[in-house]
């Protein structure tokens, strides 16, 4: 499942889970970041491992802001509540994994 992620509870979800975790930030109009749904979403499915998440950039511009997020979508992987890895654009579903490696 892919979770949405708020200001609110970002702290929780993300940067203490402890699970890796992957999160896109993504907006509903911009194209590129439909593209890249279904990725995420088999990720989510496949990798119980791993946390899946989505901040949608309009409605949590301070998230946006904290991570640099200046292109859509933008993946970045945490692990232990520090970034690992940003990746910008559309990217297939073994590049996004390898970011956790």
């Amino acid at each position: 499942m892919v979770n949405t992620i708020t200001n609110a509870d970002f702290k929780t979800e993300v940067l203490d889970s402890n699970k890796p975790v992957l999160v896109d930030f993504w907006a509903s109009w911009c194209g590129p970041c439909r593209m890249l749904v279904p990725v995420i979403e088999t990720i989510a499915k496949e990798r119980g491992d791993i946390k899946v998440c989505k901040v949608n950039v309009d409605e949590e511009p301070e998230l946006a802001s904290m991570f640099g997020i200046m292109s859509i979508p933008t993946v970045v992987a945490i692990k232990n509540g520090q970034v690992v890895n940003k990746s910008v654009g559309v990217r297939p579903k073994e590049a996004l994994l390898a970011m956790l490696d």
